[in-house]
């Protein structure tokens, strides 16, 4: 606190970006700031709550980075959360990317659910973003019931079944007719551009039609499409008469907690509505600018936005290149206002969910780290292996950051040396592992998982010294019944309360490892051929191995034989081992 302190006393007041470090000297927060010394100080000469709380207490040093200007700062600060995904910054770090509605361009377009890498210079006509994956792909699936616009991705030589239901034209085989899909086109584009009228007149048509055939159960399925648009679609508290892009977005704090609500509105109407919900760390005006920057950072910017004088728009105006505006009055007023209910009504809704969940993820990591020694614990790496009698050897290597699963950061490996135990196999997949985080300078886990014993442990830790790198290693002991007992390092066994979060947590990223290296050995396994299988059956050398696979040719007509028929081809003894091995083999 010393060096804290001192540091605090030199601080400027010029904006700029500040960097938060734990005691290993990883960065555990990013923030920016109008005046450096004022923001920076107030961590730590008043009470905190929450994750404010938590946070400070794990703060053991800090750097900043000054700025010519405030809009500068925000957008360094943006870029340095991409750069080292710090615990305690809670948006960035998914990218996750919402999906449009797509009228391809082609000579004979699709309807289709698209995730576009880039807005800019896409050649498809796209509607949305839609927030609500769910609701696109409702909608797409109705329009692609009433407009029979081409359904496979490349023109099949003949006819599909679409065709045969009404639902495409037949674009393989027939000549169609460009003036039919041009009015397709038409009327799908000012559907989803909320004009909903000639939509649902095609509809009610079909349903007449159908009623009058006494086909009552698809004249169910067009009332229901028609239900649809009027609930969903055509129902709208506000809108405004003008075909301008805007979006209007507004939060709600309560319980150290803050939900923002953006509601979407195309061609004057509200299409779709967005929103967060995320414990409030930094003070409320940044987090404000934070949260927009963020929000904009992978979506296609709108012409305008309507946000409460809460909001540093002139701040806003400088870093994103579209209009925020604060209405005063009228309807932009009262759309500002929804936004606000709307985020108060989600927060209201989720907070005991919140808080139900953190304690499930981010309390539990935490109280893990407690446990083993860890205080700041963010980053685990888990790894199992799996071999059928030592054979398609893999293994997987899991990620769990703060408690939940990174995906993204999985790996897979191909076991490639000759030695068929857990404890080569171990050594193998983590030499092969820390010596690429080591090579391309990647972020160290803060702790290491192996799904086994003592055995698995010693080998892992071998690697870890021969590589001269201090990561901890802990085992996940199993009793009989495959079930997580203890935590086991080389020095200490810790028990663990079946009852506990920590223990569901650790029974969680079991569980996730054990899936993910058992899902990628079948994968293995389905791929191996006779000959390589054989190899693998003690007892069977070239030349028994050539006449089975000149008699039987594929795995499946050797599973075919029974042990009794196999005996009659092969010694007793040889025939066992290879009946028994294809029995484990076929098992899924």
């Amino acid at each position: 606190m010393d060096i804290i302190n001192e540091k605090l006393r030199l601080l400027t007041t010029e904006p700029g970006c500040y960097l938060m470090k734990n005691e290993k000297g990883n960065i555990i927060y990013v923030g920016k700031a109008k005046n450096l010394k004022r923001r920076v100080s107030s961590y730590f000469n008043r009470e905190h709550t929450g994750k404010t709380k938590a946070l400070v207490e794990n703060i053991k040093d800090f750097e900043y980075i000054v700025t010519e200007s405030e809009v500068e700062s925000l957008l360094l600060e943006i870029n340095l959360i991409k750069k080292y995904s710090p615990k305690y910054n809670i948006l960035l770090k998914d990218n996750k990317s919402y999906p449009y509605i797509e009228l391809t361009k082609d000579k004979y377009p699709r309807l289709i659910i698209s995730r576009p890498r880039k807005i800019k210079g896409h050649k498809g006509k796209l509607f949305g973003p839609y927030p609500n994956a769910a609701a696109a792909r409702k909608t797409v699936e109705l329009l692609n019931r009433i407009y029979p616009f081409r359904k496979c991705q490349n023109l099949e030589k003949k006819v599909c079944l679409y065709y045969h239901i009404g639902q495409c034209l037949g674009y393989c085989e027939n000549k169609v007719d460009p003036l039919k899909v041009e009015k397709m086109v038409c009327e799908v584009t000012s559907f989803l551009k909320g004009n909903y009228d000639e939509v649902s007149k095609k509809i009610r048509n079909l349903m007449e039609e159908a009623s009058s055939k006494l086909n009552f159960e698809r004249a169910i399925e067009y009332k229901e499409m028609l239900e649809y648009i009027d609930k969903v679609l055509e129902k709208q508290k506000i809108s405004l008469n003008d075909n301008i892009d805007r979006d209007v977005i507004n939060y709600y704090v309560k319980n150290d907690y803050i939900s923002f609500q953006v509601l979407h509105l195309r061609d004057g109407k509200i299409n779709m509505r967005d929103g967060d919900v995320f414990p409030l760390i930094d003070d409320l005006p940044n987090t404000l600018s934070y949260f927009v920057m963020s929000f904009y950072d992978k979506r296609e910017i709108p012409r305008e936005v309507l946000v409460s004088e809460s909001f540093d728009t002139n701040l806003l105006n400088k870093a994103i290149e579209t209009k925020f505006l604060v209405p005063q009055k009228g309807i932009k007023k009262k759309l500002v206002d929804m936004a606000k209910e709307n985020a108060k009504v989600v927060l209201d809704e989720k907070f005991e969910l919140i808080l139900r969940d953190e304690k499930r993820t981010f309390k539990a990591n935490e109280d893990l780290g407690k446990l083993i020694g860890i205080p700041n614990l963010k980053k685990i790496e888990t790894f199992d292996n799996a071999h059928l009698f030592g054979t398609f050897t893999v293994s997987g290597m899991v990620v769990f950051t703060n408690g939940k699963p990174d995906k993204k950061e999985y790996r897979k490996y191909k076991i490639t040396s000759g030695s068929k135990d857990d404890y080569h196999t171990m050594k193998e997949v983590i030499y092969r592992r820390y010596f690429r985080v080591l090579h391309d300078k990647l972020e160290k886990p803060d702790l290491l998982l192996v799904d086994g014993g003592i055995i698995q442990v010693n080998a892992a830790k071998e690697v870890l010294d021969s590589l001269y790198l201090d990561i901890p290693v802990f085992g996940l002991k199993k009793n009989d019944k495959h079930a997580t007992t203890a935590l086991i390092s080389s020095e200490k066994e810790y028990e663990i309360d079946k009852t506990s979060d920590v223990f569901h947590l650790l029974t969680r990223i079991q569980d996730e490892v054990h899936r993910y290296t058992i899902s990628y050995h079948k994968d293995i396994r389905s791929k191996g051929s006779l000959s390589s299988i054989l190899d693998n059956v003690a007892g069977i050398g070239e030349k028994r191995k050539k006449e089975l696979l000149k008699k039987y040719k594929t795995i499946t007509k050797l599973k075919e034989l029974s042990e009794e028929e196999l005996v009659a081809i092969l010694p007793k003894e040889v025939a066992h081992n290879l009946f028994m091995f294809l029995k484990e083999y076929k098992k899924d």
